[in-house]
């Protein structure tokens, strides 16, 4: 029996287990893969207020775990298969046991958006759906396309031109949905393309991708490209991690709280990403945290 159990180690979920530790909580967090969740897996960190120079996703996320388990915070690496949220009780059934506590933290985020497209599954991990800050340097000198517009996907197609012989964006929409910031440092890059209005439609190949479906949004032509041994990196938004949580109502996937970060269940928090929420940053994830975290303590 703990006080209060947390699933998800991300921003948020580190966040509020030191903030509930601290108040002398006895605090469980849960997490399925590694400490830091999404940003434990991007090139850079920016933006962050009081990052350290050249902050990568990994060092940021190390700094969290350290962070935490200096704080006193209990870390166990178990994926969740079930919850019980209502009652005075909640319990967490996970692959290697069952937890129980008066309050729960939901903080466990998104995960990425697929694409849906022929070759997609079969050439994961196979120069299709590759991780930049991990898989980057494999295409050193090499092509590789960015899919997305949005912050996170011009920021690692940034990144990746300082690898890549050359990038191409590729967005559906008429115009890059990046900052300003992101923007000007593309037109100023000499080795990325911007294919805006435009769709991947499919990956072909064995053993890498060999041929691209690029789908014109406006006309639905469909350009046949050969690039073999190219590089793909999507980035097409992400979805909740909500499907374990049936007895909340949620609104687009996402879970509704109130100032307190609490949901409609009494004991029962969510914070970061898989709350319903206009900005989804890591400072926000912190803050977030925060708040579930010394209003659950209180309790």
């Amino acid at each position: 029996m703990y006080d209060i159990i947390i699933i998800g180690a991300g921003p948020a979920g580190i966040s509020a287990g030191i903030y509930a530790v601290s108040r002398g909580r006895h605090t469980l967090v849960l997490e399925q893969n590694e400490v830091g969740g999404v940003i434990g897996k991007v090139s850079t960190v920016t933006h962050y207020s009081g990052i350290l120079p050249q902050e990568t996703g990994a060092t940021f996320a190390a700094r969290l775990r350290q962070q935490a388990l200096d704080a006193g915070v209990e870390l166990r690496y178990e994926r969740v298969t079930a919850v019980c949220l209502t009652g005075e009780v909640k319990r967490v059934t996970t692959e290697q046991g069952e937890y129980e506590a008066r309050r729960i933290i939901l903080a466990n985020g998104t995960t990425p958006r697929k694409l849906g497209i022929p070759g997609e599954e079969t050439l994961r991990g196979k120069g299709m759906a590759l991780n930049a800050a991990k898989d980057g340097p494999a295409y050193r000198g090499k092509h590789v396309y960015v899919v997305g517009g949005a912050d996170g996907a011009v920021k690692e197609a940034l990144y990746l031109a300082g690898i890549a012989s050359r990038v191409t964006i590729v967005h559906f929409e008429d115009t890059l949905g990046c900052i300003a910031e992101f923007r000007r440092k593309v037109e100023q890059s000499s080795n990325i393309e911007v294919r805006t209005g435009t769709r991947l439609g499919g990956v072909y190949g064995q053993d890498q991708v060999e041929e691209l479906d690029l789908v014109s949004v406006r006309d639905g032509s469909v350009e046949r490209v050969s690039d073999p041994g190219c590089g793909i990196f999507v980035y097409a938004g992400a979805e909740p991690n909500t499907q374990l949580y049936h007895e909340l109502e949620l609104k687009d996937g996402y879970i509704p709280v109130s100032e307190t970060m609490e949901t409609a269940i009494a004991g029962v928090y969510a914070a970061g990403d898989i709350r319903v929420k206009q900005v989804r940053q890591a400072a926000t994830a912190v803050a977030d945290g925060a708040i579930a975290g010394i209003n659950a303590a209180a309790q």
